[in-house]
């Protein structure tokens, strides 16, 4: 690196504008060079904070320094105070996201368990996103496996409903789970909803760690019923209890106050960043998560702080103490943020020494060992990458895949879908689903001539680097991959990025694996012993043709339906609804009587007449409808 450009100072217009900047608290958005905030920040002295940016001391790496030289402008607002600025930046970035701030993805990494207390017999579900709604959440779980192991324990200790709501309202005789004793059966039964609500708290208590608490309940509960000479329900109370202890058993002892808390430990290497979360329960620990991010520019301390306040967007989550592995400046501040969310005090420490300094400890050393097997699955990623690029020798590191495919019945709904693969892993909010427009006949080459042509087209020589593929793949061999050069001619994209056509084997030719083309090349490549590395490219071309089709199904479903009802006179919007939501599929509706139809409020005499009679000319003219699709 050039030691005089390592040190240079912020161009004349920033630095002007940087000497005019207020030092009072506000808020900070950073630019690129196409007006694009990058990173949201908050400050007390608005001119300090912004002045470190353009200091190479202040960088605690080269990844840092390199993404702070994206930073081509700011933007300030000045708040009254430090806590106006901190509700100001959650905001800010809740609503643009920038790139380099730290962002919590919705979470949907992590179940939880959802529990509506408002129903008169409540059960638990199984959920990836935490509502607004007014239910309660228990979570998250480490993965799928935890939390199914405790709706199984639940299951098993208490006597609640497992059935989903739709079963649940039409359910007509007890189920299995009734004649095993393992629920009271709501739904047919009689039972007091006081009696059903004690089961739920009792599960209640067991999922937010009160456990010992709970087995001293059934305990004096089991006594009672056998002073009483109840002794089949006192063997059934000793049963739960036995249940709930070796569970208990199974936990962990963290702490011996036996409070309630998280830990948060922040910790980095090469670039990346990692957030390990430590839940603990009456002093058990209840389960781990971490959270991982690849670019930030945010210091630990800005990382931790903004990472919590995503973390606790639902105030039922929040424990009594937060335990952090630095000190925070700002640690009040988050705390008055947190005493408004919950309603009473939440302390953030960061303790030196005892029993929760060793907490601390345990949860930093977990949180570097799970950095390192990020960082090598990352290290294997970028190295099968690097043998991706010899291999086709590409002219870039192929870190941005772009593939496209096709879909169509005879011409019939033909679309198109994109999936992206960045750095090895789909990138799913970047997919893109394409309907074709302007071919008004089948061909598969002019499908794929339009799309390339609408997705190529926004590009620009100057701007979106960012969206930009590092290389292009369309499904189809020679004929789509010379389709392709041809749009990437017109479009004056040549030599921007590489570009490759992959193509199914001819098992009657006798060819033993896919094909994969390159321009000026007559030959398909030879991987021989990088078969893995095929492997990789046919699971890209395989998932863009499942996005693809997946749309295609929804779209010919989607018309069949409209074709079918909105062609009856008198069924409009409303009725077409009714009608669907009542009955569910076209077959249905079509083997309905007159009487039925009619019976459905909103559905008059003369237009019941109508649907009938009109779905039994169709089925007789032989149309498609959907259920022959």
């Amino acid at each position: 690196m050039n030691k005089q450009n390592s040190n240079a100072e912020p161009a004349p217009s920033l630095a002007e504008k940087l000497a005019l900047t207020a030092r009072e608290p506000g808020v900070y958005l950073l630019k690129d060079a196409v007006g694009a905030i990058i990173y949201i920040g908050k400050a007390r002295d608005l001119r300090k904070r912004l002045a470190a940016y353009f200091k190479n001391s202040g960088h605690t790496d080269l990844k840092t320094g390199v993404l702070v030289k994206k930073i081509v402008d700011f933007d300030t607002i000045l708040t009254g105070n430090e806590k106006e600025a901190l509700i100001l930046e959650s905001n800010l970035i809740k609503r643009h996201r920038p790139r380099y701030n730290v962002i919590l993805k919705d979470d949907k990494r992590y179940p939880s368990l959802r529990l509506d207390l408002q129903e008169d017999y409540p059960s638990f579900t199984i959920v990836r996103k935490i509502g607004q709604d007014k239910a309660n959440f228990f979570g998250p779980f480490a993965s799928a496996h935890a939390v199914r192991e405790t709706l199984k324990t639940i299951n098993k200790t208490f006597k609640l409903r497992k059935c989903r709501a739709k079963d649940f309202k039409t359910r007509t005789r007890p189920c299995l789970h009734c004649q095993m004793e393992g629920c009271l059966a709501p739904c047919c039964l009689d039972v007091d909803p006081r009696v059903y609500r004690e089961q739920v708290n009792e599960a209640v208590m067991f999922l937010n760690g009160r456990t010992k608490d709970l087995i001293a309940k059934i305990k004096q509960q089991m006594d009672a019923a056998a002073r009483a000479q109840e002794f089949e329900k006192a063997a059934r109370l000793r049963d739960k209890m036995f249940s709930l202890q070796r569970t208990i058993e199974k936990q962990i002892v963290v702490t011996t106050d036996f409070q309630d808390r998280d830990v948060f430990a922040i910790v980095r290497s090469n670039g990346c960043a990692l957030v390990m979360v430590f839940n603990v329960v009456g002093g058990f620990l209840k389960g781990t998560q971490h959270f991982s991010f690849e670019e930030t520019i945010s210091t630990d301390a800005e990382a931790i702080g903004t990472f919590m306040r995503q973390y606790y967007e639902k105030p039922v989550l929040l424990p009594n103490e937060i335990l952090i592995s630095i000190d925070m400046q700002d640690a009040g501040l988050i705390e008055d943020w947190f005493k408004t969310v919950k309603g009473k005090k939440v302390k953030i420490l960061h303790p030196k020494r005892g029993e929760k300094a060793k907490l601390l400890a345990m949860t930093l050393h977990n949180a570097e060992n799970e950095l390192k097997g990020f960082l090598a699955a990352r290290s294997a990623e970028m190295e099968l990458l690097l043998r991706l690029q010899k291999k086709l020798k590409l002219s870039r590191l192929p870190e941005r895949i772009e593939c496209f495919d096709n879909s169509n019945i005879f011409g019939a709904q033909p679309v198109a879908g994109m999936v992206v693969f960045e750095k090895g892993k789909p990138q799913k909010s970047a997919y893109r689903k394409f309907k074709i427009k302007a071919a008004k006949m089948q061909d598969d080459y002019a499908y794929m001539c339009e799309v390339l042509s609408r997705r190529l087209g926004k590009l620009d020589a100057q701007h979106n680097f960012e969206a930009r593929p590092d290389l292009l793949m369309v499904d189809g061999g020679r004929g789509q991959l010379s389709i392709a050069s041809a749009v990437i001619r017109e479009l004056a994209l040549e030599g921007q990025f590489d570009i490759i056509a992959i193509a199914k084997k001819d098992e009657k030719k006798g060819q033993a694996q896919d094909k994969i083309f390159k321009p000026h090349r007559t030959n398909p490549i030879v991987f021989g012993k990088d078969a893995d590395l095929l492997l990789f490219l046919q699971r890209i071309r395989d998932e863009a043709h499942r996005f693809a089709i997946s749309f295609h199904r929804k779209r010919r479903t989607k018309d069949a339906l409209q074709s079918e009802l909105d062609a009856i006179p008198g069924i409009g919007k409303k009725r077409k609804t009714i009608l669907l939501k009542h009955f569910k599929s076209i077959k249905k509706i079509r083997e309905a009587s007159i009487d039925q139809l009619n019976a459905l409020p909103g559905i008059p005499l003369a237009a019941a007449e109508a649907v009938h009679r009109y779905l039994q000319d169709s089925e007789d003219s032989g149309q498609m409808t959907e259920d022959r699709l």
